[in-house]
C-alpha cells in the first residue's frame, strides 16, 4: 500500500481516478481516517485525481515523534510535492480543516477551491474560541466521546447499524493525546479573514462539536465564502447524509475545477 516517507514518517494514503485529472484531496478529522471518505472517493473518482490520506497519527501513518498537528500542513505539502502536484482542491472535515486552511493561507495560488465540512479550521482566533467554551458548557452531553458526538442525534437513534461503522471506522486509528490538537504556527484572524479561494462551507444544522453558530461566525469573518446548513445532520454530513454532501460539494468543484 502506497506510503511517502516524509517529515519523517511513512505518511500513508491512497490515489485514485484519472491522472490527467484535476486533483482532489480529502482531509479527514479527529474521529476518522482515509477510510471515512468511502462514500466520496467512488462518486469524485470518475471526474477527478482523488487523494485521501491519514493525517500523521491517525490511521496507518504513525508519529512517533508526537509532532501531531503541528506538522499536518509540512505533511500535505510534502505529499503533493512527491505526487508532483501543484494545483488542488481541498475538501476538509472537523479537523481536517486545520491542513485544509493552514495549506489554503500559506499557498492560496495553489488551491483552485476549497470545502470546509463541520469546522472552522480551529485557527489563533480567541474570540471563537470563547464563543466555543460558552456553547460547550451548554451542551449536557458534552463529556461524551468525540465517536459519540461525530454524528447528530437523529442519526445515532435513527441509524445504528452506520453509527457503529462509524465508531468502528475511529477506533482503527492508534491512541493520540492532546498534543494532536496543538498547533502553534495557526493562521491568524488578519490572514483568514484575507483569504479569497474560492470556499464552501457545509455545517450539521444539529453539530454537537462545532455548532452552527461557530461557522456562521467563520462565514462571516471571510467575505466571498459560501454557506450551507444541512438539517437533521451532525457533526458529519459526508457520512450522515453523503448524497446531500456529495450534491453541493460536486456543483462546487465542477464550477472551479471543471468537470
Amino acid at each position: 500500500m502506497p506510503s511517502a516517507p516524509i517529515n519523517g514518517i511513512d505518511l500513508y494514503y491512497e490515489i485514485s481516478g484519472p491522472a490527467e485529472a484535476p486533483a482532489v484531496v480529502f482531509l479527514h478529522g479527529a474521529g476518522g481516517n482515509h477510510i471515512s471518505w468511502w462514500q466520496q472517493v467512488p462518486v469524485f473518482n470518475q471526474t477527478y485525481r482523488c487523494i485521501s490520506l491519514d493525517h500523521r497519527g491517525f490511521g496507518r501513518s504513525l508519529d512517533p515523534t508526537g509532532a501531531g498537528a503541528a506538522r499536518f500542513v509540512d505533511d500535505l505539502e510534502a505529499l503533493l510535492a512527491h505526487l508532483g502536484v501543484d494545483q488542488v482542491a481541498l475538501v476538509a472535515q472537523s479537523m481536517g480543516g486545520r491542513t485544509a486552511l493552514g495549506f489554503s493561507v500559506r499557498h492560496p495560488q495553489r488551491v483552485r477551491a476549497l470545502v470546509m465540512a463541520d469546522t472552522w479550521g480551529f485557527f489563533d482566533w480567541p474570540e471563537q474560541v470563547e464563543r466555543a467554551n460558552v456553547l460547550r458548557e451548554q451542551q449536557p452531553n458534552s463529556t461524551d466521546p468525540l465517536l459519540v458526538r461525530a454524528v447528530g442525534p437523529k442519526f445515532r437513534r435513527d441509524e445504528p447499524l452506520r453509527t457503529f461503522l462509524y465508531q468502528q471506522v475511529g477506533g482503527l486509528n492508534p491512541p493520540r493525546d492532546a498534543s494532536t490538537n496543538a498547533d502553534p504556527g495557526a493562521p491568524t484572524v488578519a490572514q483568514v479573514s484575507a483569504l479569497r479561494v474560492p470556499l464552501l462551507m457545509i455545517e450539521g444544522a444539529d453539530d454537537e462539536v462545532v455548532p452552527p453558530p461557530l461557522m456562521r461566525a467563520f462565514h462571516a469573518l471571510v467575505p466571498g465564502s459560501e454557506y450551507v446548513e444541512v438539517p437533521d445532520a451532525g457533526h458529519s454530513v459526508y457520512f450522515e447524509n453523503a448524497r446531500q454532501f456529495n450534491d453541493l460539494v460536486g456543483p462546487f468543484l465542477a464550477r472551479h475545477l471543471g468537470g
